[in-house]
């Protein structure tokens, strides 16, 4: 009997080893909130998702994409969200040298799972009149930055 115990601690030590720790905490993907006036704008993105605002998606943390907001009588805005290697990920691939060894680092770095999207949240401010206005990611975060209540 206590060689078995034996095997199933053994068995589950050995799988949280071989997973990585950002992996196993963060998840492999985010979800993005995306905010947007007027209320009724349609969201598109690269990454085959849809939907009318205010709206969240959820998307792999390693996939960069462009989101679009278009609405009738409106300027359309286009944002691309890219990734980057977030504190909180930094700090799970730290576990994972502390704890996990190379495998883990691995496994994170293959995942995503140290990486989060910027802008997060998006926050689009449609203009009136016609043609397409590219907001750079560092320009959307400014107005998500002045849009959120906390500000």
């Amino acid at each position: 009997m206590k060689l078995k115990t034996y095997f199933v601690v053994g068995v589950v030590a050995s799988s949280l080893f071989l997973q990585g720790c950002g992996t196993v905490v963060r998840g492999t993907s985010e979800d993005i909130k995306i905010n947007v006036e007027p209320k009724h704008a349609k969201i598109t993105s690269t990454s085959a998702h849809s939907c009318v605002g205010p709206c969240v998606i959820n998307v792999s943390r390693k996939k960069e994409f462009t989101l679009t907001a278009s609405a009738p009588g409106y300027q359309t805005q286009v944002v691309d969200v890219e990734t980057r290697v977030s504190g909180k990920g930094a700090a799970g691939m730290a576990g994972n040298i502390l704890v996990g060894g190379i495998v883990g680092v691995g496994v994170d770095a293959v995942s995503g799972a140290t990486l989060d999207h910027y802008p997060n949240p998006v926050t689009f401010n449609l203009k009136r009149g016609k043609g397409t206005r590219k907001l750079t990611p560092a320009e959307a975060a400014m107005i998500s930055k002045a849009k959120s209540p906390t500000s």
